[in-house]
């Protein structure tokens, strides 16, 4: 029997034929929309959505009995339906709900003292989140008063940049200063940005150390009242010291040509704003007779060195300027509780129709949010003939003796089809290196449970 598949027909409404049909004519995958999303996803979670490489990462090896099981996910379904407290003892069973409930949004919770779908059964009190990832959530709109090219849930090329920055800063600073391993960076599928810690001793972070590591790495602070929301002390700390060299790395490009801060009037008076009053006035002076940006912050950076060798403290307000145009801004409460819920890797961003895609730390500056394919994009992929596909034979052949499902076969062989495929590609690469990590561990609690 034929796979069903999605078609535009002329009059741009959806339909489902079979996917040999002489009619088979898909909607280009830039033009989604969004009211074909309900037709769209059965197709993806029966033949697209990873599920083997998202059940070995939830499952973490198994070394923890009920790992898995214990996990809540929640569903958003059609019509904003919103259904919390979902669990499943296995992959299959996971899959086969999915594929029924064809989730519009799909939501990963924390791990629980119990089953959460027996929630409401056990004695009042005692279900309890236990451990969760230590989670990040970075959104272009709390940037906002800092990018003049976008507003609200826009975001270009231009202001990405912020999420470049972000995520090299916490990055570094997540695995140097507090030696985690495993950060799975995700791109939301919209505006944004996520990180999921899941080195063992971040899932088992208290509510008190995950506030402790939020507020670590929280710079901006203050609401839109506030002006200032950058104050440094000397001595400067060595994270901050590390972030601005990487703030420093993309301040020239970003900052003073993408967004012209030092150009327009009302841009130059916001950053004026954060100077003391006596440089203030100088430097309106001194930008009369110079327009030129990057002239104009050369000018801000030596009346800093100015008022650092004369001032009894320490005066950094071109490096605050900096911070406060460039630093992330993180939703701290989404990291700080163990049982906040965080939207999943490869669930789909209605309004865009673009999946949620793990990044790959080391091609983020080519990283363009704009080319992470669409649920119509990759629908219309799995028939289409590609180039190459020859040379990915040897690599099914593999997959087909490592599997012994023929129906798990053929999803891994429809996922490469598609430009979906280098994005699990890069999952694959994340969940290989935390298998080694399992396996040391099991090697070395065998070891401290032989007897001698």
């Amino acid at each position: 029997m034929v796979d069903d598949e999605l078609q535009g027909d002329t009059q741009g409404r959806c339909k489902v034929v079979g996917s040999n049909s002489p009619f088979y004519q898909v909607m280009p995958a830039s033009n989604y929309d969004q009211a074909c999303l309900q037709d769209l996803l059965p197709l993806y979670y029966k033949r697209l959505f990873p599920f083997a490489q998202y059940y070995r990462w939830l499952n973490y090896g198994g070394v923890q009995k009920n790992y898995f099981q214990n996990r809540e996910f929640s569903f958003t379904l059609k019509d904003d339906i919103y259904v919390r407290y979902q669990s499943f003892s296995t992959q299959g069973e996971l899959e086969k709900e999915m594929q029924k409930m064809n989730p519009y949004k799909i939501d990963i919770g924390a791990i629980y003292s119990h089953r959460p779908n027996q929630h409401n059964t056990v004695k009042s009190g005692t279900f309890q989140a236990l451990e969760k990832e230590l989670v990040f959530d970075i959104d272009m709109t709390d940037y906002d008063d800092v990018r003049s090219c976008c507003s609200a849930a826009d975001i270009c090329s231009k202001c990405w940049t912020l999420m470049t920055i972000a995520i090299r800063i916490l990055d570094r600073a997540l695995r140097e200063d507090f030696g985690f391993q495993h950060l799975l960076w995700v791109y939301s599928g919209r505006r944004g940005v996520h990180c999921w810690v899941c080195d063992e001793a971040a899932r088992k972070l208290s509510v008190a150390a995950r506030s402790a590591v939020a507020e670590y790495l929280s710079l901006v602070k203050g609401g839109e009242q506030t002006v200032k929301k950058v104050v440094l002390s000397d001595p400067i700390h060595p994270f901050i010291r590390e972030s601005l060299t990487v703030v420093d790395h993309y301040f020239t490009q970003y900052a003073l040509q993408d967004q012209d801060i030092l150009g327009r009037k009302e841009s130059v008076d916001k950053v004026l704003a954060l100077v003391p009053e006596d440089v203030r006035k100088d430097l309106q002076q001194d930008f009369k007779n110079e327009k030129k940006p990057e002239t104009r912050w050369k000018l801000i950076e030596d009346q800093a060195i100015r008022k650092q060798s004369t001032a009894k403290k320490g005066q950094h307000f071109e490096k605050e300027i900096m911070l406060q145009y460039c630093y992330p801004r993180l939703d701290v409460n989404v990291s700080k509780g163990v049982n906040h819920l965080l939207k999943s890797p490869f669930s789909v961003h209605p309004k865009t129709g673009r999946i949620s895609v793990p990044m790959d730390i080391k091609e983020l500056d080519t990283f363009d949010p704009f080319a992470v394919p669409t649920i119509s994009l990759i629908c219309e992929e799995l028939d289409r003939p590609r180039m190459g596909e020859e040379d990915e034979k040897s690599e099914d052949i593999k997959d087909k003796e490592n599997e012994k499902d023929g129906a798990e076969r053929r999803k891994i062989r429809d996922y490469k089809k598609t430009s979906l495929g280098k994005y699990v590609k890069y999952f694959d690469r994340f969940l290989d290196g935390m298998a080694r990590s399992w396996k040391g561990d099991l090697l070395r609690k065998s070891d401290l449970q032989k007897e001698f």
